[in-house]
């Protein structure tokens, strides 16, 4: 059989093939997947449960249901004073992603896209005929204003933006928004600005892209629940923006995913009743333990947010891949960083796991690096 062309652009991902090698190893040390340790709230968990029981199991309207989408709006409105002109209900952020990549991109458009970033991104950009351009963050996963700026040509058609990231951990500064914000407005390019991890930043309140007045016309928010209450898979995200993009991401939606899962959509009417801080403070606890537990041995860069850190591979070995075949012999599963970058330098770590997990995986690592 002839496979269509378009998927020779796209490889598996690293990701799932450490994820399934960690059902093959017995008592791993995963430290691979970014997925939370934590239940999801009981309040939210029961809400399901009414809304399966009550038989709200059928298809809902496209773009979400109503209350759904108000509440994402009010939240939007509230913390950022962001108005948004349309909004929709969608399978995850991923499932927001690709339908906004579909409705933005063009084949030879260009796509600006950070190095490191989620790996997701520039195969997406390379099925929808687009061309990634890497604007390159090492070592320290910071926006410098000149290496970006060099990046932008008439064939820029979007930037993609991720804070807090992954795989970093980078959270972008006010200065990096503004910049953003300018050179979008300036050039007239899209910006979708990806912020699932919004919860889990540390040292500092969480400041959005959406905050900037400059190039709001172009602006796409995409966000969800999977990582704030740990629904992974429940598959509900959203996104805000302008009226003309997301109409279109509904229309093609019909014709996809038809619509995020129904009980899941009303069960998290119920997400303002529940008190998400406990999960940022253990977080962060875990956050100074895996970095100070490595910073003595790996050039590493501490994470202002999300549950990643990033370190450089020890110079003893050839590459972060040739780390990473080590650690995985050891049962310490962790992500080579050339599933999420133009180099094979790091390999990105999740800290999502049980302390007992982070303790044994710290201490084969370290071992590692000597």
């Amino acid at each position: 059989m002839r496979i269509a062309d378009r998927m020779k652009k796209i490889d598996s991902s690293g990701i799932r093939k450490v994820f399934n090698l960690a059902a093959q190893i017995e008592d791993p040390v995963n430290l691979s997947i970014g997925q939370p340790d934590f239940s999801v709230p009981q309040g939210i968990k029961e809400e399901a449960v009414r809304a399966i029981m009550a038989d709200k199991n059928s298809y809902t309207l496209t773009q979400g249901i109503p209350e759904l989408k108000a509440l994402v709006e009010k939240i939007y409105r509230d913390k950022y004073g962001f108005k948004a002109e349309g909004s929709v209900i969608t399978s995850g952020v991923s499932g927001g992603l690709l339908l906004a990549l579909m409705v933005i991109v063009n084949p030879g458009d260009e796509v600006l896209i950070p190095d490191p970033s989620f790996v997701m991104y520039k195969h997406l950009v390379n099925l929808m005929g687009g061309v990634p351009v890497f604007y390159d963050t090492y070592p320290d996963f910071k926006i410098r204003p000149k290496e970006l700026e060099s990046k932008i040509t008439e064939r820029t058609r979007l930037m993609i933006v991720n804070s807090p990231s992954n795989p970093t951990g980078a959270v972008l500064q006010a200065d990096d928004l503004k910049l953003i914000a300018g050179l979008a407005g300036k050039h007239g390019f899209y910006v979708i600005t990806d912020e699932i991890y919004d919860d889990f930043v540390y040292d500092a309140d969480y400041h959005s892209l959406c905050e900037y007045p400059e190039g709001r016309e172009n602006l796409l928010v995409l966000n969800g629940f999977s990582k704030s209450v740990s629904i992974t898979g429940w598959r509900v995200g959203y996104a805000l923006g302008p009226a003309d993009v997301i109409n279109e991401m509904i229309k093609l939606q019909q014709y996809s995913f038809v619509c995020a899962p129904s009980f899941a959509q009303y069960a998290l009417l119920k997400l303002l009743e529940v008190d998400r801080s406990g999960y940022r403070d253990e977080y962060r606890k875990k956050r100074d333990f895996i970095y100070g537990s490595l910073k003595d041995r790996f050039q590493v860069v501490r994470p202002g947010g999300a549950f990643y850190i990033f370190p450089e591979a020890p110079a003893c070995y050839k590459s972060a891949s040739e780390f990473v075949e080590k650690a995985i012999g050891r049962k310490v599963l962790v992500i080579p960083g050339n599933v999420f970058s133009e180099r094979d330098t790091n390999f990105r770590l999740s800290f999502a796991a049980s302390d007992r997990t982070l303790e044994r995986g710290v201490k084969i690592l370290n071992e590692l690096a000597k």
